[in-house]
């Protein structure tokens, strides 16, 4: 394994161990579920609109070790950033996991960790449960599944 490779799977791992932003917000402007029925992960985004910025942000819920992580990962890299700023993120790490194995990766910080699920393709269902439950919340959609 790379060295970039061990660390990608160092940030995962860590995210996974201590998820951040776990939490559920009492204040939620916006809330929804997500279910992967594939494997059973289940969770729930907590956000905290104001205006148009994304002011708090959490989750809560059970998963494999890569749908916790991205749930993390999304859940830090989006608070702060504006309604529009989050879908074209959403946008962005959707491309990045759904590409060809192969295809050049696009540099997304952090998030560049997950782009490895691209190589099994069961997986990317994991890694993207937390961000089609944002996309869902943001919508003011209930529920989310990856069916």
């Amino acid at each position: 394994m790379s060295e970039l490779s061990d660390l990608y799977q160092e940030v995962i791992l860590d995210h996974n161990r201590r998820p951040r932003n776990f939490h559920a917000i009492a204040d939620a402007s916006h809330r929804a579920e997500g279910y992967n029925p594939l494997c059973g992960d289940r969770l729930t985004v907590y956000l905290k609109v104001d205006g148009d910025v994304i002011t708090n942000v959490g989750f809560e819920g059970s998963g494999c070790a890569i749908s916790k992580a991205s749930a993390s990962m999304m859940t830090d890299a989006v608070k702060g950033r504006s309604v529009a700023e989050a879908e074209a993120l959403f946008d962005r790490f959707h491309r990045m996991v759904t590409m060809p194995p192969e295809a050049a990766v696009e540099d997304l910080g952090k998030l560049t960790s997950l782009a490895g699920v691209r190589e099994f393709p069961v997986r990317i269902k994991c890694a993207s449960l937390a961000w089609h439950t944002l996309k869902a919340a943001l919508a003011h959609e209930q529920r989310t599944s990856t069916e």
